[in-house]
């Protein structure tokens, strides 16, 4: 094609998407084609208008192999641009270590954040072929730097790098009183992987018996360095499967469900751990192979992997090593303090030896399954490529589809995509998808209404090329927790005595507005407070349209007492609308993030109507940008609510457009406006007005049930049908079983073979 085609190619494409998967042909023809004339253009189109040709033309400079490519490269280390700096950063690590970018890579380690990550990286990656230079610079940073959080990166670093001389500055580190606590964790949790030098031993050893806090962490560092066997791949006995979501607190009762990054995926987890062992022990003979071995095994141990504490750590490597069958939880500390799976990316190295930890503590896993593009999958990757454990990926076009509609509403442009990328980190996570996506034994794909198309264009995947690598499962949620919110919903008498807990408490909540807003439907969302999720929006949409005046709004979700970063941006932006003071008034509440009990309940009260608080056949709204699937959408449908949804990803595939809901294009304010107001009117008319003359506003008086019609109570059926027949958890259990089982039944052929290609 040539370089100047290529570059051309880029620039002219009609959407950001197409030109970062034509950025891989540009990388192509850079390294096809070196010379002067390239590495004109290249540095040229890095210092253009157009981000996104400026962040492929940083790209397609690491692919020219030439000393001047790497001065280049090593100069946009200190450029003003923060993007510049980090792609450049990125690229040079897969290079021949360059002296001069050394210091300007630890300069980046001490400056932090995603960049400080990148640059981490790749002075690891260079620190195999040139530890003495890395070692040197890190050390000699040390003697200069004296802000905790930054010495703690460069301790991090440091113990990245073999030799005797890095384990002795942090032998040093740990054991110096004079030195900050962070800075010796950091120590500490590095000399657990120093194994076979007695001092290390003994200073864990007296450290661990201390009193100080640095003692759990050297406990830890202790379990580390003792290492574990991971057994050799097995064909029969049931299976231990291992899944991971590193952005939540998981526990089996999903108690911070909706809290920080505390969603969808959570409760998914609990639900389907549960669901894969209670379902799937002793095999089916029926689906034996020739050789004997049964494609869909049992799943003897699930083990759920997720953040918590450096206790909770210590506590469940003992759980899960001393238990060979049933659903368990292993907890990643992260050593520094929590932080949004947007800028969680500097804690990579901690939840490396944390996963780590926690897979060799089982003793053997058959199967890691890895979800998102985040820090924890890119971590789990390195760790089941050195334990050579099997991959299964949930691939979504994440984040393609956020940026498909971003340029489509005008929010994302080429001039600003970089500026946007230094906080979204859209690039690496587009690459860190097609990456794990490309080294999975298997990917697991979620139903979309185009999705050969989808994932042809927006992640360059031909999933007809394989088939066999590729199988779609949908999503699933437990539907005896559904049915048992509806029961409880349908039976209180609307006084508060027959009322549970949760309901009572929904009572209540709506009791804090005026009378006369009391006895309108509910409009219902449930979710982070995330601009992705589209809570804010929801709410400007409710206000500008007919809905502020026909229903009240319940949004649950977000730690409203100590929001994150994210959840501050969400709030923010809802109380430009309505003013916190004004909430109450307006028929606003915000209740924060619930147990996954509870807002089951509640969302069953929006449809049934809560007699003295809310009427009859309120709406479930999903403002999100981007929705891959909607576990809440489909518990919303359960109920039998009407929904109003995404008009692409997983929900145009499960939602009837104008029968069980309403497909909109939810990052458009007026297309979601109008929508609200056609789903209230489609909810109204499944009401029979005469059954009970239930009263609206005005009066204050308690709203009684009102009764639905025939044709109300038919589509409210076929919604839970559609529920019940595709995408019930023991259905997604089934499908991957099935999924996990022929996985270990390839690695243990592959791992047969290896012996004999080897020699």
């Amino acid at each position: 094609m040539g370089i100047l085609t290529s570059l051309d190619a880029v620039r002219d494409s009609d959407r950001i998407v197409e030109a970062m998967r034509r950025a891989d042909d540009l990388a192509f023809e850079a390294n096809r084609e070196p010379g002067l004339r390239t590495l004109r253009l290249l540095t040229g189109a890095v210092h253009g208008d157009d981000q996104v040709v400026a962040i492929a033309g940083v790209h397609a400079l690491g692919q020219v192999v030439d000393d001047d490519a790497d001065r280049v490269l090593t100069g946009l280390l200190s450029e003003e641009q923060g993007f510049l700096r980090e792609h450049a950063a990125w690229v040079l690590g897969a290079r021949i270590p360059h002296v001069d970018a050394i210091g300007r890579l630890i300069g980046m380690v001490v400056g932090g954040g995603f960049g400080g990550m990148i640059a981490q990286r790749s002075l690891e990656q260079w620190a195999v072929t040139a530890p003495e230079h890395v070692a040197v610079g890190l050390e000699g940073a040390l003697l200069g730097v004296h802000e905790p959080a930054a010495r703690y990166r460069l301790v991090e670093t440091l113990g990245l790098i073999r030799g005797s001389g890095p384990t002795r500055r942090l032998l040093a580190a740990a054991g110096d009183t004079g030195e900050g606590s962070l800075v010796r964790t950091a120590a500490v949790a590095a000399l657990g992987q120093r194994r076979g030098d007695d001092r290390v031993a003994e200073l864990l050893d007296g450290l661990a018996r201390g009193e100080e806090q640095l003692s759990d962490v050297a406990q830890l560092a202790l379990i580390d360095l003792s290492g574990g066997a991971i057994r050799t791949p097995r064909t029969d006995g049931p299976l231990t499967v291992a899944q991971l979501f590193l952005h939540a607190d998981i526990d089996a009762h999903l108690s911070a469900a909706g809290s920080g990054d505390n969603g969808g995926v959570a409760t998914l987890l609990v639900r389907l751990g549960d669901a894969l062992v209670e379902g799937g022990r002793g095999g089916n003979p029926v689906d034996a192979h020739a050789d004997g071995f049964s494609a869909s095994a049992g799943i003897g141990r699930v083990i759920t992997l997720s953040r918590g504490s450096v206790p909770d750590a210590i506590a469940s490597v003992a759980d899960i090593a001393g238990t060979t069958s049933g659903h368990h939880y292993g907890r990643i500390p992260l050593l520094t303090p929590t932080a949004s799976s947007a800028t969680a990316w500097p804690q990579r190295v901690a939840a490396r030896r944390g996963i780590r930890r926690m897979l060799r503590a089982a003793g053997g896993v058959d199967v890691l399954h890895l979800r998102m593009a985040e820090v924890g999958s890119l971590a789990a990757s390195d760790v089941a490529r050195e334990l050579d454990l099997p991959v299964v990926f949930t691939v979504a076009p994440d984040p393609h589809a956020v940026i498909q509609s971003m340029d489509a509403a005008g929010s994302l442009t080429r001039e600003s995509f970089g500026a946007v990328d230094e906080v979204e980190h859209y690039w690496f996570r587009a690459r860190l998808v097609q990456r794990l996506a490309s080294n999975a034994n298997r990917t697991v794909l979620f139903p979309r209404p185009e999705l050969r198309r989808d994932m042809r264009e927006l992640l360059g995947i031909d999933i007809d090329a394989h088939p066999e690598r590729h199988s779609v499962v949908p999503e699933g949620i437990d539907l005896q927790v559904v049915d048992r919110a509806v029961a409880e919903a349908t039976a209180g008498d609307g006084h508060g005595h027959a009322l549970g807990p949760e309901l009572a408490e929904l009572h209540a909540l709506v009791g804090t507005i005026p009378p006369e807003r009391r006895g309108l439907p509910l409009l219902v969302s449930v979710g982070r407070f995330h601009r992705v999720k589209g809570m804010a929006a929801i709410v400007a949409a409710w206000q500008r349209g007919s809905a502020a005046d026909r229903a009240n709004l319940l949004l649950v979700g977000g730690d409203l007492e100590h929001p994150s970063a994210d959840e501050r941006e969400q709030i923010d932006a809802i109380d430009r609308v309505v003013p916190a003071d004004d909430r109450a008034a307006r028929g606003l509440l915000m209740p924060g993030h619930r147990p996954n009990d509870t807002v089951a309940r509640w969302v069953a009260a929006a449809r049934t109507g809560l007699p003295g608080a809310n009427a009859a056949s309120g709406v479930y709204v999903c403002g999100s940008v981007k929705e891959e699937f909607g576990i809440a959408l489909l518990e919303a449908m359960a109920t039998g609510l009407l929904v109003v949804a995404p008009d692409g990803g997983g929900p145009a595939t499960y939602v009837e457009d104008g029968v069980t809901g309403f497909l909109t294009r939810t990052w458009d304010p007026s297309a979601l406006t109008e929508t609200i107001d056609r789903a209230l009117d489609a909810a109204d008319a499944e009401v029979d007005p005469v059954s009970e003359g239930t009263p609206t506003t005005g009066s204050g008086a308690a709203p009684t049930p009102r009764a639905f019609t025939a044709a109300g109570a038919a589509r409210a059926a076929r919604s839970r049908a559609v529920v019940e027949r595709d995408f019930t958890i023991q259905a997604m259990a089934t499908a991957l079983r099935e999924v996990y089982g022929e996985v270990r039944r390839e690695s243990v052929d592959a791992a047969a073979l290896w012996p004999v290609s080897a020699a």
